[in-house]
Order: C-alpha cells, then sequence, then structure tokens
C-alpha cells in the first residue's frame, strides 16, 4: 500500500486501499475509513460490501461518500461533515488517487477557514487544489 498523506491532525489519504489492508490499518491507529470511489469504477477494484465488511471486523467504522468527477457536492461535504463528528480519531479517506479524498476534504475546511490557507496546506502534502478552490496557487 502506498503510505497515506497527512492532510491535517488527523486525516489522511491515499489511492486505493484493499480489504487485507485494513487489518495494517486498524493496527497503525486508524479509526474510520472513508471510501470515496464509487463501486465499479474499474473493474477488479473493491466494492465498497468487501472494504466495509473487512473495516467493521477490524472495529473500524466506515463511510461510503462516492465522488464522481471534480466536483463535490454539498450533500457530499455535509456526509462528510457528519462522518467525522461521529467517530472521532484518525480518519483514512481514499479514491483512485487521493485527489478526490482531499477535494472532499478541502470543500469542509472551507467552510472552517480562507480557500487559500487550505490550498496552501493541500499543495505542502503533495495536493494542488488551486484550481478546485479558485485560488492562484498554494
Amino acid at each position: 500500500m502506498t503510505t497515506p498523506v497527512q492532510l491535517d491532525g488527523g486525516y489522511f489519504v491515499a489511492p486505493q486501499i484493499t480489504p487485507d489492508e485494513i487489518g495494517g490499518l486498524a493496527a497503525a491507529g486508524y479509526r474510520m475509513i472513508i471510501n470515496n470511489r464509487p463501486d465499479r469504477e474499474v473493474p477488479g477494484q473493491p466494492s465498497s460490501a468487501e472494504i466495509r465488511a473487512e473495516a467493521l471486523r477490524h472495529g473500524l467504522a466506515y463511510h461510503h461518500i462516492p465522488l464522481s468527477g471534480r466536483e463535490v457536492p454539498e450533500a457530499d461535504t455535509d456526509a462528510l461533515e457528519a462522518a467525522l463528528s461521529s467517530a472521532p480519531g484518525t480518519t483514512l479517506a481514499f479514491c483512485r488517487s487521493g485527489m478526490r479524498s482531499a477535494m472532499i476534504w478541502a470543500a469542509r475546511e472551507c467552510r472552517l477557514r480562507p480557500a487559500a490557507d487550505v490550498a496552501r496546506q493541500a499543495a505542502a502534502a503533495g495536493y494542488d487544489l488551486s484550481a478546485f478552490l479558485g485560488t492562484t496557487g498554494a
């Protein structure tokens, strides 16, 4: 598995994970997994049900907030907010590359602070969200 990238104190993003990696994530201290990938996005991708079953088996909270494209609907940002409020602790959000998971994090963060600050923080972690956030760069 690719090493998760920390966006803030308790929120990490990663590319696609597999069910057999979840035990290691639990042992590493993660308490929640957020899947930002739609099922059947590509052939052979583990389903949300597979990831969920393994997460629950290891005592992790699990949420499926699938994102498509380069937009994050307000309802999905609300869902992330609810998920993070319901299960405090270290969270791993994943999608194909980690970008959509970073985008939904940024959408939530922009509710709390200026977009330019969020863009700089994301850029420091390796995610250029300036176009998504409408900023001129980080």
